[in-house]
């Protein structure tokens, strides 16, 4: 079995969908691995130590891609519509496709891999189930840029994190507010905390009241009786009514005056990320203000920022990088190779060295998006929403 690693060619991305660690445990599985010149170079990893790992070096996309039974990738592919070279076209028939695809804002893509026959996944449509949890990319790349988010505000805000006393006097500690306990929220507590900040957070699920008083923050937030069923079973944040909506953006509003940096990381699944710090707060915010927007890139949580952009509005800096965790590119593509790794392993038969899906299974079946030339997933076949 050929598993092609073909170089991201996505602007700005510099995550590869393999490391030498898991090149050594997929050939053990059987696969051989074949990976474009040059794809990790910008993750350091290069092209001797995949050929060390294992792994075969093409010289091109093409030559990488032709004839492979799997493709690993990190961000979806190419079309011709982008300006890039037709990825898909590359594949063969019947090849499986793995990555983060963004299916629920790419239906006509997904539409492009039931055409060409290729059997595509997508790794951010991963079960939250105990099982899958070693396979969840959006955990793993969340962890990484909400460590990121932090280091950015540092980088744009005019003074030091942690209270300093010294014999010309003391600096106060600065006030980071994180909105979003998520993955991507925790680890941005911590990160805060860890840098010597007064930290506090809000999130529409009350469960996550204890993770965040465990980390050393305090946690902000309208508790009533839709709070409590602010969850769905997956694991994900609900969209709230607008009643709470307009208590909860009183209570937020009153917070956010007193901050020194925001950091802010809602997201909805398939749908535009909620508006969480209006103008009117940003307006309210102290000169030299600091915030993050990790939802940027789906429409954003402040309305003022610009994706991949650094903007000021009313003395206060609106950080907007996209694709954040690839600014940590060694680290994520480490977790995201093995994420792959943990995915790709039960679903080789051990005897045979053969692919054997089980399209009843939770996992194969949260992922899959086409089989056979039809799209299958329910949320993306012919009604589905």
């Amino acid at each position: 079995m050929k598993l092609a690693v073909p170089k991201e060619r996505r602007p700005g991305e510099k995550r590869v969908a393999a490391s030498p660690d898991t090149v050594k445990k997929l050939t053990a599985l059987g696969f051989e691995v074949v990976v474009e010149t040059g794809a990790g170079l910008a993750a350091a990893v290069t092209d001797d130590q995949f050929v060390q790992a294992g792994a075969r070096i093409a010289p091109d996309e093409a030559a990488a891609l032709a004839d492979a039974d799997v493709v690993f990738k990190v961000q979806r592919p190419l079309t011709q519509a982008e300006g890039g070279p037709d990825e898909v076209a590359m594949m063969k028939p019947g090849a499986m496709l793995v990555a983060m695809l963004q299916p629920l804002q790419q239906k006509e893509q997904v539409q492009s891999y039931a055409a060409a026959k290729v059997d595509a996944f997508a790794m951010e449509l991963m079960p939250r189930i105990t099982r899958a949890q070693s396979m969840d990319v959006l955990s793993s790349q969340s962890n990484l840029a909400g460590y990121r988010a932090v280091l950015d505000a540092a980088a744009e805000f005019g003074r030091a994190f942690p209270m300093m006393m010294t014999a010309a006097g003391t600096i106060a500690p600065a006030r980071v507010f994180v909105m979003g306990v998520g993955v991507a929220g925790l680890q941005a507590i911590a990160t805060a905390r860890r840098l010597g900040a007064i930290v506090s957070a809000t999130d529409v699920r009350p469960a996550t009241k204890e993770q965040v008083e465990s980390l050393g923050a305090s946690f902000v937030m309208v508790e009533d009786e839709e709070s409590k069923e602010a969850q769905t079973a997956g694991g994900y944040a609900k969209e709230m009514s607008d009643a709470y909506k307009k208590k909860q953006a009183e209570l937020v509003a009153q917070t956010i005056r007193k901050q020194d940096i925001v950091i802010t990381t809602a997201l909805i699944p398939g749908r535009p990320a909620p508006v969480l710090v209006t103008e009117e707060m940003v307006k309210s915010m102290k000169p030299g203000s600091v915030i993050v927007d990790l939802a940027v890139e789906q429409g954003g949580n402040c309305p003022l920022s610009r994706p991949g952009e650094i903007v000021e509005a009313h003395g206060v800096r609106i950080v907007g990088h996209t694709n954040v965790p690839s600014r940590t590119a060694v680290d994520a593509s480490a977790l995201y190779a093995k994420n792959l790794l943990n995915f790709i392993t039960p679903l080789v038969d051990k005897e045979s060295k053969k692919l054997k899906l089980d399209w009843e299974d939770e996992i194969v079946k949260g992922v899959g998006l086409t089989r056979g030339g039809e799209v299958v997933h329910p949320a993306l076949r012919q009604g589905g929403n």
